[in-house]
């Protein structure tokens, strides 16, 4: 698709977005997995939702804070998988200027808030863990409201510059995308004009971000191994540690593909660009994908509330 016309350099009506560059005559087939993996995502956030909200027991910090995670990754990966199945099925590769700002918003600080939560989450295991006592008037109801909704707050007002200086930037004509969504800077680098501002203030807020979560979720956890290690039960010390086993692989899922993909966009010059797009598109759906699994295999509560339901349902078949 050669760069055309648009209604002005100023502001571009439309992008197109390629999809998979490279991959281009394999796209329906990649599609597919893609749309599973959605299917898990969306039943499985939505199950850990429905089994908290109707399980009183489960009404507890970690639960409503694994409800905030549900939440956020079914909002993230309706975002992004929609479009790009529209691209891969449908042929379906414009996408308004507007539209792919509001896009770009909503991935970018969905993805903060995952994060916050995932440092939220460490917090409440280090407070049981560490501070058992306390639990119950630390992880207060309101405290963690108040958690929540900082965790939103800094999401929604980190990202809110990135599309007012996008929209102040020229295109020159530029609309083709090399992206399956819109992804900050690659709608940055179609810009014909300096993007310093743009380009710092994005990496800037990856950066204290990812360096910030990650850092106080580190120091969480080696307090937490601290203590656990100094149990002098050996099923206590399995317990303790099988609780964060859930968290852990969660915090893998999310982490290390997203900074491959912050990493090469910056200096991986040698990775070929399909690894990097693919890359980029599968970690926005492998942990809303990754998440319920994990916390419905690891934790016996919701696995067996989830088991209930199974069985209630077989017995109305039976009946039917």
């Amino acid at each position: 698709w050669p760069d055309g016309p648009l209604s002005s350099p100023l502001s571009p009506a439309f992008f197109i977005l390629v999809g998979i560059p490279g991959l281009e005559a394999f796209q329906a087939w990649i599609g597919i997995p893609f749309f599973f993996m959605y299917v898990v995502a969306l039943a499985g956030n939505a199950t850990i939702l429905y089994v908290v909200k109707t399980e009183p027991a489960l009404h507890k910090p970690m639960y409503l804070f694994l409800c905030m995670l549900a939440a956020n990754d079914l909002v993230l990966s309706t975002s992004v998988v929609p479009k790009m199945l529209a691209i891969f099925w449908l042929g379906s590769r414009e996408i308004g200027f507007d539209a792919c700002l509001v896009q770009m918003y909503f991935i970018h600080t969905f993805s903060i808030m995952e994060s916050a939560i995932l440092l939220a989450m460490s917090f409440d295991r280090y407070v049981a863990i560490c501070h058992p006592l306390q639990y119950a008037t630390v992880l207060s109801g309101p405290v963690v409201v108040k958690m929540g909704l900082a965790a939103a707050a800094r999401g929604v007002l980190l990202v809110i510059p990135c599309p007012v200086l996008i929209k102040r930037l020229p295109y020159c004509f530029r609309r083709v995308l090399q992206h399956t969504y819109c992804e900050h800077m690659a709608v940055v680098k179609l810009a014909c004009a300096d993007t310093t501002l743009n380009r710092t203030y994005g990496i800037c807020v990856a950066l204290s971000v990812v360096l910030l979560d990650l850092g106080l979720i580190a120091a969480s956890y080696s307090m937490i191994l601290h203590a656990v290690f100094r149990l002098s039960s050996r099923e206590a010390r399995s317990k303790a540690l099988g609780t964060c086993a859930a968290h852990a692989c969660t915090l893998l899922v999310t982490y290390v593909p997203a900074l491959f993909s912050f990493l090469t966009h910056r200096i991986g010059r040698h990775v070929p660009p399909y690894i990097h797009i693919l890359l980029a598109s599968l970690y926005l759906l492998l942990a809303p994908t990754v998440n319920p699994l994990v916390y419905g295999v690891k934790t016996q509560q919701i696995r067996q509330r989830v088991l209930r339901l199974f069985s209630q349902g077989e017995k109305v078949l039976e009946e039917h």
